[in-house]
């Protein structure tokens, strides 16, 4: 990566906001990074200083050949994201060094929408049923946590009355529904999109 590249995502994270945001922002960075020397997270450290050190010198290609492989491990790791979850959504995210000490996050509405989506086509050309069952799963959880409005919150789930409506996690939900109630035909499903 150039220089100038480089300059620019930190100037634009760094001083994008202001003093405060920035201090608070850099705060939870340091407190993140400080979690990255722990010794369980050895491996994970030894894992992000090989990735940034291979981004960084411009040494990132593509696998020749592995397509297939790569794919199936994904979705393997977005059905554990959805095996961490309380509820049949998918986690947010997995973050090993957070400050909290619970590493994955609590569903995201948005994102399970889509990975609906994904995991359907993916099983449409692999034929797979657990991930049909997974993705069902996951639009019915869709509707449970739909809000009275019909709209779909922002940020991960969270209890009715801090949510937020927004448009595009809407969307992206609606995607899902839409594929979902493609694949099984479940009106309940068709009728949270309506």
């Amino acid at each position: 990566m150039k220089p100038v590249a480089i300059f620019r995502i930190l100037r634009a994270a760094c001083f994008g906001q202001g003093l405060r945001q920035t201090y608070w922002q850099f705060a939870g960075f340091a407190a993140e990074v400080k979690a990255l020397f722990e010794e369980k997270n050895q491996a994970f450290r030894r894992e992000v200083v090989r990735n940034h050190l291979s981004y960084m010198g411009d040494r990132v290609s593509p696998v020749v050949a592995e397509s297939r492989e790569r794919a199936d491990h994904a979705v393997r790791w977005l059905l554990r994201a959805q095996s961490a979850t309380s509820d049949d959504g998918v986690a947010l995210g997995y973050f090993p060094c957070s400050a909290d000490g619970d590493s994955w996050r609590p569903s995201y509405p948005e994102t399970t929408g889509y990975i609906i989506t994904s995991l359907l086509a993916y099983a449409e050309r692999y034929p797979n049923p657990e991930l049909v069952a997974a993705a069902q799963r996951m639009a019915e959880w869709e509707v449970a946590v739909q809000m009275p409005s019909g709209a779909v919150q922002g940020g991960p789930v969270c209890d009715p009355q801090n949510q937020t409506a927004a448009a595009f996690n809407t969307g992206m939900v609606l995607d899902g529904w839409c594929s979902a109630y493609s694949q099984s035909g479940n009106p309940k499903i068709l009728e949270a999109a309506r």
